[in-house]
């Protein structure tokens, strides 16, 4: 439920038009006595549904840890380090390739310290990161500060047990109950005067570059988070219904489907009563399978499907279930359930009368047909679980529910046309040896991703193309004929079917050649590994930022005449790569990127200090420290376009800082990408004019 009200969100921002400012993480900070000269100091998180919140202990390569830094410690020391109190979850995460721990709803962080004088001056903050399964906010800091007089006196009973570090019991729920969260007003850090604007900028006068732009943004109307979750919906049942016509034309399907129409034919002389009979066989099939993704959802949750299926070791398992699969296919061996299963279902069929005969009868069918629909299931039931959606699995078997259902109801209303169907016969193995070709098709991407995870480079992106094409390859010889199966007849001939067929295979072949040097071959991108991989790379099409600095990057668009594209984005981004490896590919976008504006990417969670410190008035009123370079354009992002998470997209006249269209956000949506960039050159030679 709680990602489908992120999604209801995220489609309320769509209608609106607007990038918001999301605050999905709300902190509050207080200073707790313990005993004797001890104290602690915690930061209690209460966070948005959808939202987690980094803890501390995952790599420096990863995502924004959580961290502790001082500013001032007068009077006291630190006594150990920052702590997580609270439930932590755990997730294997697939870009960064490491376990990743993280708070979802509440958490707290805890910092131990010893007063070491009479008085004490404390100015600190607590940094940490927080991300959705859609974007991330930049590195953010909770401010802490306090003085006064080192407490002597012993603790009172309420704040007996509170050390983290003595009982393990007082930490789970000093995270979890209201009473420890107490909202303490943030006092401003020591500072003279705030700074002005220019002084961030490299150069001075550029305070008008800095200035927001969000009322612009919004006449142009923005079209950040306009995926249309609807659609994908539809994708996943279309992709159901796809694997349930493939799972029609296997031998352990195919034949039954005569038989059974037959079977409800003659045991009624009243045509309208078999036919009524067939369709609710046919219903009965779609709640089994239905009931089935249903049942997966309910087991696991939409979000352990999900982290499932970017687990290097769940990868490896699939990976090696999917090849046995194959095996069976190719006819190593049979793969089939017990037959006193259905033997069970069968005498139940037998021994009730009325609709319960007729659905045991459709559970029969389910578990005979395992050997060929077990592979399809399983496959679709892993590739929609990463969508996230906890209606995705449920959606999905629906589609292979009726696909798999429309021959027994269409026969049993139409007979005449079981005389015109296709017997069975050889033809059915092909398919059978088709799917094993698949099969291992899919095997491999599964390694990949654990491959990838684990740094092995055994699947480097040219050693998995030359895999697939060899695959795919053999895959167009079996079609034609020229290699064949135990289950094969040896007078099997290559039918018209299963000769344009394996024209194509050959010719997916031979088009995924030139990616061994470097082809982007965008048509397999989602399956291969990132071009990063690739060890020998002759493709030079690629889109790198000649800027990472605002203000030096407006400077050098002024001085060549061209707009700007100000890319938001982070090193942890997910979401950022997958815009830059779908859409920047493109040659079109490629080419007005590269040829018509001048690109900078800003990283919001660049660790480089500032020369020192800098104070500013934040847009929501506080007041915060700039530390990092990170800091710095994640606060220009919150200034200027009002957003505060990654990937944003905005394009800006060099000169006046103003907008030339509206903003882009996470869209794989290449023709409205190529859209916007040439809206905003058609308004940027409109203001030259």
């Amino acid at each position: 439920m709680k990602k489908c009200a992120f999604l209801i969100a995220m489609l309320m921002l769509a209608i609106l038009g607007r990038a918001q400012m999301a605050e999905p993480v709300h902190f509050s900070s207080e200073m707790k006595m313990l005993e004797g000269n001890n104290a602690e100091i915690v930061f209690s998180a209460t966070i948005d549904p959808g939202w987690h919140v980094y803890s501390t202990d995952i790599s420096d390569d990863g995502p924004t840890r959580a961290t502790f830094n001082a500013d001032k410690l007068e009077g006291v020391e630190l006594v150990g380090k920052l702590q997580p109190r609270g439930q932590v979850k755990e997730q294997f995460d697939e870009m960064f390739g490491a376990t990743l721990r993280f708070f979802e709803n509440r958490g707290a962080f805890v910092q131990k310290i010893r007063f070491t004088k009479p008085k004490y001056n404390i100015s600190c903050y607590l940094e940490y990161g927080a991300c959705n399964d859609e974007m991330c906010m930049p590195p953010t800091t909770v401010e802490f500060s306090k003085s006064g007089e080192a407490p002597i006196a012993s603790p009172s009973p309420e704040e007996e047990g509170l050390d983290g570090s003595s009982t393990d019991a007082a930490a789970p729920q000093s995270a979890e109950s209201d009473s420890s969260v107490v909202d303490t007003p943030q006092q401003p850090l020591e500072s003279d005067s705030l700074i002005s604007l220019p002084s961030l900028g490299e150069e001075a006068g550029v305070s008008s570059l800095w200035a927001p732009i969000t009322d612009e943004l919004n006449a142009f109307g923005s079209t950040a988070g306009d995926g249309d979750m609807s659609l994908s919906w539809w994708m996943i049942f279309l992709e159901g219904l796809l694997a349930g016509f493939l799972a029609i034309l296997t031998p352990c399907v195919w034949p039954i489907i005569p038989m059974t129409v037959s079977f409800f034919l003659k045991r009624n002389k009243d045509r309208k009563k078999a036919i009524r009979e067939a369709i609710i066989y046919g219903l009965s099939i779609v709640v089994i399978y239905v009931l089935l993704g249903l049942l997966v959802t309910l087991l696991f949750g939409a979000s352990a499907l999900n982290a499932l299926s970017t687990n290097a070791v769940f990868n490896i398992i699939f990976a090696l279930l999917l090849i046995v699969f194959a095996a069976s296919f190719f006819g190593a061996f049979e793969l089939t359930l017990p037959s006193s299963w259905s033997n069970k279902m069968d005498e139940k069929s037998e021994k009730t009368t009325g609709l319960l005969s007729i659905f045991f009868m459709a559970f029969t069918l389910v578990l005979v047909s395992f050997s060929c629909t077990g592979p399809i299931v399983g496959f679709l039931l892993v590739a929609v679980s990463t969508q996230g959606d906890i209606v995705a699995p449920t959606i999905g078997m629906l589609g292979f529910a009726i696909a798999l259902a429309i021959p027994f109801t269409l026969f049993a209303l139409f007979p005449s046309l079981l005389k015109q169907a296709p017997k069975s016969g050889g033809w059915m193995n092909t398919v059978k040896v088709v799917l094993g070709f698949i099969e291992l098709a899919f095997a491999l991407k599964f390694l990949s991703v654990a491959d990838l995870a684990y740094g092995w480079h055994l699947l480097d992106r040219e050693t998995f193309l030359a895999l697939w094409i060899v695959l795919f390859a053999l895959l167009g010889a079996y079609l034609l004929g020229w290699l064949k199966f135990p289950h094969d007849d040896d007078s099997r001939k290559t039918n018209v079917p299963q000769f344009f067929l394996g024209w194509v295979s050959l010719a997916f072949a031979v088009y995924m050649v030139p990616g061994l040097w470097g082809a982007p071959l965008k048509a397999i991108s989602a399956f291969s590994p990132p071009m990063n991989t690739q060890d020998f790379n002759l493709y030079e099409g690629s889109v790198e930022a000649k800027y990472t600095d605002y203000d030096l990057g407006m400077a050098a668009a002024r001085a060549q005449g061209k707009p700007v594209m100000v890319d938001f984005t982070g090193f942890g981004c997910v979401n950022c790569r997958k815009m830059e490896a779908a859409v920047w590919t493109d040659q079109t976008v490629r080419d007005i990127l590269n040829d018509k504006y001048v690109l900078i990417s800003l990283y919001v969670d660049d660790k480089t200090p500032l020369p020192e410190p800098v104070e500013v008035a934040d847009v929501d009123g506080t007041t915060r420290k700039l530390r990092t370079v990170g800091d710095k354009w994640s606060y220009l992002e919150r200034l200027k376009i009002g957003a505060n998470t990654q990937p944003f997209y905005v394009l800006l006249d060099p000169a006046t800082g103003k907008p030339l269209n509206g903003l882009r956000s996470y869209d794989e949506d290449i023709a409205a990408y190529i859209d916007f960039l040439e809206k905003g050159l058609k308004n940027f030679s409109a203001n030259d004019k």
